[in-house]
């Protein structure tokens, strides 16, 4: 087997690779990374066509990282709808993705009467589920902060923490997350860390 043999298979592993995952961004990522290896693997052995199938499917890549990445805090492409602590798909959506939920948020357990919940949707898809409770003390106590497994290359809980009025409207100026999540992407947003969680003042 000679390098350019080593160098087609390799691309044609990456291609098979990047299609077992799950996360959207990642799965784009790679399968560009094959086909650019795939077009000049091909186009060394003198394989046009596949040549212009690689380069085809490379600039599809490319439109749908493009689009991923300008979205990814765009209000247009995300939005937050209020539900019910005890709304039935809610129940259904922590249903679907209990393993992974306990994965992240170790601490979480169920859903309380009177918490505060939101789904986080882009065009009819969920992509995040964010759960939190005012005590009447001022601090609102996030209990769940859950990216659905696609978007976790994401941060659509950002969403929820950008509205001031959803913790407002319940008497709350302050944001605590709960200790231990796992993956916490809180500095990105204007936390401050504390111990094992992050707070935020809202103005």
């Amino acid at each position: 087997m000679t390098w350019i043999d080593v160098v087609g298979w390799a691309g044609s592993a990456l291609l098979v690779w990047s299609l077992l995952q799950a996360r959207l961004l990642r799965l784009r990522a790679l399968n560009l990374a094959g086909c650019l290896v795939l077009i000049g693997f091909n186009a060394s052995v003198g394989v046009w066509p596949m040549v212009g199938l690689n380069v085809v499917l490379a600039v599809i890549n490319v439109w749908y990282l493009w689009r991923m990445l300008v979205t990814r805090h765009d209000d247009k492409a995300y939005q937050v709808v209020e539900v019910r602590a005890d709304d039935g798909f809610l129940a259904h959506t922590l249903r679907l993705h209990r393993d992974d939920i306990v994965r992240f948020n170790p601490g979480f357990t169920a859903i309380e009467p009177g918490a505060a919940a939101f789904l986080v949707v882009n065009g009819d898809e969920v992509v995040g589920v964010v759960v939190f409770r005012g005590d009447g003390d001022g601090v609102a106590r996030v209990e769940l902060d859950y990216v659905t497994q696609r978007y976790r290359d994401f941060t659509p809980g950002e969403f929820v923490y950008r509205q001031s009025r959803y913790f407002a409207d319940r008497g709350c100026h302050t944001v605590i997350t709960p200790p231990g999540m796992k993956a916490p992407y809180y500095d990105r947003l204007g936390f401050r860390r504390e111990g094992e969680s992050y707070v935020m003042e809202l103005v």
